[in-house]
């Protein structure tokens, strides 16, 4: 679905990626780990269109998308969670979900804000609340659902669950175990391996800007010098 083929990125004169490759099936979940600073956002960034590569290309579904905007990459059908989430904090959680929704690939059944209660029902009962009023994860699933209403085949979280609370983290990480059983491609980010393993089949550990080291869950699992030296665990 997705092929990120020996990028390289920089911001000025500083590169932050160096010949980046890693890809991602149908229906497939991947991550992508490592320390702070070492180019996860970057390499999501490369991918959305919202900083440009220099080397090397991104295709999906076959066609090459380096070279377009990002809303156009959008319309392809690749839903992006930013990392601080980003929702429009003066509209309401419906207009949140509604401000942008989009049916650009024609699914048959595309989302309806319902679909994306079913999936955080603790949305349901804020549903007329601004933004701004809610928690942090809270925000963080109205942003997968916002996400979800322009019915993407690839979603892309930029640390998923950070720096919320553990009932919270749990209700997301159900919710994105729900997505996967409904055969949605993701690519997330995030810190809790255990929640990572369970959700994910293949795991690709970025150092300085460049993949070091791809795999599956148990390889990933078993080999604790790997996740001593790249994740500090």
């Amino acid at each position: 679905m997705l092929e990120v083929k020996g990028i390289d990125t920089y911001y000025g004169q500083s590169q932050a990626l160096y010949d980046l490759s890693l890809s991602i099936g149908e229906s497939e979940v991947v991550t992508l780990l490592g320390r702070n600073g070492m180019g996860k956002s970057t390499t999501v960034r490369s991918i959305m269109g919202l900083t440009r590569i220099r080397k090397g290309e991104i295709l999906y579904q076959g066609q090459r998308i380096d070279r377009l905007k990002s809303y156009q990459i959008a319309r392809f059908g690749i839903g992006l969670v930013p990392e601080g989430r980003q929702i429009f904090p003066n509209l309401s959680v419906k207009e949140n979900l509604i401000a942008t929704a989009s049916n650009y690939r024609s699914v048959s059944e595309p989302y309806q804000v319902d679909d994306i209660l079913t999936i955080f029902p603790r949305l349901k009962e804020r549903m007329k609340h601004f933004g701004n009023q809610l928690s942090g994860g809270e925000q963080q699933m109205l942003a997968i659902g916002r996400a979800l209403m322009i019915n993407p085949q690839l979603l892309i979280l930029d640390e998923a669950t950070e720096g919320l609370a553990p009932l919270i983290r749990n209700e997301i990480w159900r919710g994105l175990g729900i997505l996967k059983s409904k055969g949605l491609a993701i690519l997330v980010i995030d810190k809790n391996l255990e929640a990572l393993f369970e959700l994910g089949e293949h795991h690709n550990i970025m150092e300085k800007g460049s993949i070091v080291w791809t795999g599956n869950t148990s390889e990933l699992a078993e080999n604790s010098e790997l996740k001593s030296r790249y994740l500090g665990v």
